[in-house]
């Protein structure tokens, strides 16, 4: 590789080395095929502190152990992932060609996105260190368990805050939604709804959050109000990054993420995309799952390209 130009045209390129694009990078890897993987070291995966819900690992493993296990069986058959931010993602004749943030220039025959998506974080003092100690919060469907009768706060407003409270019932009936001062602005059957489901909603900014013994103590709203949670959650929603490859004509979903068909393929030719950032349950098993089908497809493309399938 030159300073400025990768010489010999990749079969792939992967943006992103998160669960999905690491997973593809071992599928194509194990089907030695010529390929690189830029990633910008953001995967959302990092902020997770222990996971109990992934298979395999009974006693949990935390996002950080789990994507070094990952990235090193895929080098461990030849995998090249190097650190990098992807600028633009064109399209041309003879397949893509990939520029990052240093001036690098690939080309490729084929990409896949694995972008993921960026949570909308709320505006709370010390949120990182919050996450990294498991006090805050992004995924019910994830460790929703492990608060089983504690007393839960949602950060969040509308529709949205609102089934992700009422979801929560499975494990507690103490729950309040906290907006950070917005409005509810829900529907009189969703009020209604919200009545019934005994959730409580505050209205107010928080200013402080107090933690005690590694656990939120409490929080303190604008007014002086002390409000008491053993766990908070963070219901407001997420941004998916497509910018990359939406110029290029894809197809977007009504939740801003990328619709693919059967194969991971977007609506472009050669240009798949798995993980957080397709519609779709966001869930490390679920990205996984992609990339080893778009993984397969490539592969399977490209043999059919030279004749070979």
């Amino acid at each position: 590789m030159t300073a400025a130009t990768e010489e010999q045209r990749l079969d792939t390129l992967i943006v992103g080395g998160g669960p999905a694009g690491l997973t593809a990078a071992i599928y194509l890897a194990r089907y030695r095929r010529r390929f690189l993987v830029v990633d910008s070291g953001a995967s959302r995966a990092s902020w997770i502190p222990l996971s109990h819900n992934h298979a395999g690992f009974p006693d949990g493993v935390t996002g950080d152990e789990l994507l070094a296990r990952m990235r090193a069986q895929a080098e461990r058959y030849g995998a090249r992932i190097v650190p990098g931010t992807v600028m633009a993602v064109e399209r041309g004749d003879d397949g893509y060609r990939v520029r990052t943030e240093d001036g690098r220039l690939f080309r490729a025959r084929t990409v896949l996105a694995a972008t993921g998506v960026i949570d909308r974080e709320p505006e709370l003092p010390n949120l990182y260190q919050a996450v990294q100690r498991g006090l805050v919060r992004h995924c019910p469907i994830c460790d929703g368990f492990e608060v089983t009768g504690h007393r839960i706060g949602v950060i969040g407003h509308g529709i949205g805050a609102l089934g992700e409270a009422l979801f929560l019932r499975t494990y507690s009936r103490d729950i309040t939604v906290l907006t950070l001062g917005e409005p509810m602005n829900l529907e009189e059957a969703e009020e209604r709804r919200m009545a019934e489901a005994g959730l409580r909603a505050v209205e107010e900014p928080v200013v402080e959050i107090h933690t005690e013994g590694g656990r939120i103590a409490a929080l303190t709203t604008a007014s002086g109000e002390r409000l008491t949670f053993d766990t908070l959650y963070s219901a407001l929603g997420c941004h998916p990054r497509i910018e990359l490859v939406k110029g290029l004509g894809v197809r977007i979903g009504p939740d801003g993420r990328l619709v693919t068909d059967g194969h991971q393929q977007t609506g472009i030719e050669g240009l798949y995309a798995a993980g957080d950032i397709v519609e779709g349950l966001n869930q490390i098993s679920v990205a996984m799952g992609q990339a080893a089908i778009a993984a397969t497809a490539i592969h399977r493309r490209l043999l059919a390209e030279d004749g070979d399938l």
